[in-house]
């Protein structure tokens, strides 16, 4: 069983887009209940079928397409939840926070089951779709100089020499909620998945609160196109080295670590 830590989502500044959501849970001197999460919904989060969202507990191993995990959430609203369990925990509190972007997936998930008749190996769709679900971070950009060091993997000229420029021409965004579980105890290794859109220069002087539900709306159209989405238009994001996120990465050398911070040579990255 893991332990309950009370105000978890002050451990590190990677938690920052769950704040607003979650304060009330991080309050609590125990594990919350599905009660506890349940009682956050205000305003309901509809997904793309129109039902509203409500965690419930686990199921067995599905009998019908209807019943898998999927395709629970698109037509019931059924969220299945494990209690006392950080993994779920960080799953629904990235509903409340990015509650297009979840519905947008979860329709996508829907759709190729349907298309599959619930039979068959998983596509690529839906490959990249649990990949970004579990560790995608979107990476908001102005600068596109900043974006091509990147996806070129110059680590150490983005985050060191362009810092002060990261810093305003750059927000990065948690939304894979494995990577909030990993965030609770960060080690070297730990990242992310990322995908890249342009914002205009007045995006960095919204309040973040205002930053999320632009963010939000963005990684939720993206989503809802109508092409092929694969993990190659995702690129890693080491998240460690984004400028506050680590105390170590103020030292330059931190970025001397190559087994971390890879070299050039990486795959080609959709931006939007």
């Amino acid at each position: 069983m893991d332990e309950w830590r009370q105000r978890f989502l002050d451990a590190s500044p990677m938690f920052e887009p769950l704040r607003g959501v979650g304060s009330a849970l991080a309050e609590l001197e125990r594990w919350p209940t599905l009660d506890d999460y349940n009682a956050l919904l205000h305003p309901p989060i509809p997904t793309a079928s129109g039902a509203e969202i409500g965690f419930v507990p686990q199921a067995g191993k599905p009998a019908h397409m209807e019943d898998k995990y999927e395709s629970r959430i698109y037509l019931a609203g059924e969220v299945q939840t494990r209690t006392e369990n950080w993994h779920d925990l960080f799953n629904a509190l990235v509903w409340l926070a990015f509650p297009r972007t979840k519905a947008a997936i979860n329709a996508r998930h829907f759709a190729s089951i349907t298309q599959s008749g619930g039979e068959g190996n998983r596509d690529k769709t839906q490959d990249a779709l649990t990949l970004f679900d579990e560790s995608g971070v979107v990476v908001l950009y102005s600068d596109g100089d900043l974006a091509s060091l990147l996806q070129d993997h110059q680590w150490q000229e983005l985050f060191w020499a362009r810092r002060q420029s990261v810093n305003a021409c750059m927000k990065f965004v948690i939304f894979g909620h494995s990577l909030y579980e990993k965030a609770l105890k960060p080690y070297i290794g730990i990242t992310g998945k990322g995908l890249l859109i342009k914002v205009e220069d007045a995006f960095f002087s919204q309040t973040p609160e205002t930053q999320l539900e632009i963010a939000d709306g963005l990684m939720a159209a993206f989503f809802s196109g109508k092409g092929q989405i694969s993990s190659r238009d995702l690129s890693p994001v080491p998240l460690l080295g984004v400028p506050g996120w680590w105390p170590e990465n103020v030292d330059a050398l931190f970025y001397l670590n190559t087994r971390y911070f890879r070299p050039p040579g990486g795959r080609d990255v959709l931006t939007l």
